[in-house]
């Protein structure tokens, strides 16, 4: 998995689309960038999330992660990253809990999502939101993957069998699409 955000995060930087409009934290930041400028750009870092991190996020949402999902947070700090259709929530480097805990809680009302078992840690297109879904059955906690539909709240489409497998697959698909 580590091999795939890689891949799509430096594709990200070839592209040059590692810019942001917004102040970007000194550890990812350019260094040799114009402070004045209005676009930042930013790079990503080895991540600094820590296991003790993890478990109180854990505590905080009321469920557990997937152990791959957790792998995912402790492997690369970003501000964007998208694979296919899938845009992961913003994860740098000393506000990562703060963006994913408004993924969570304050995106989207929190009585569709988290309060009925379902953890969103990316957007699908503009669609909705991709959820971990703890109220399907589901080995260690590898949750299956579903989309949610931001117009229809009460509706939960299959999307992946788990984290592990929705990376891979995502590779796949985004390696079709540009032929």
């Amino acid at each position: 998995m580590d091999k795939i955000i890689d891949k799509y995060l430096d594709e990200i930087i070839t592209l040059d689309l590692n810019s942001r409009p917004i102040k970007i934290e000194p550890e990812m930041a350019d260094k040799n960038a114009d402070q004045y400028q209005e676009w930042n750009k930013w790079f990503p870092i080895k991540s600094t999330v820590t296991d003790k991190e993890l478990q109180e996020l854990e505590k905080e949402i009321g469920y557990k992660l997937p152990d791959s999902y957790k792998s995912f947070l402790k492997h690369k700090h970003f501000y964007e990253f998208y694979i296919a259709e899938c845009s992961f929530c913003s994860h740098p480097v000393n506000t990562w809990r703060v963006e994913l805990m408004k993924m969570i809680f304050n995106d989207y009302p929190s009585e569709n999502l988290i309060e009925t078992g379902r953890i969103p840690f990316a957007s699908w297109s503009d669609w909705g939101l991709l959820c971990f879904d703890t109220t399907l059955k589901c080995e260690n906690f590898e949750y299956p993957i579903v989309l949610w539909d931001h117009e229809v709240y009460d509706e939960f489409q299959l999307q992946y069998e788990n984290f592990e497998n929705m990376m891979i697959e995502l590779a796949q698909e985004h390696e079709e699409q540009r032929g």
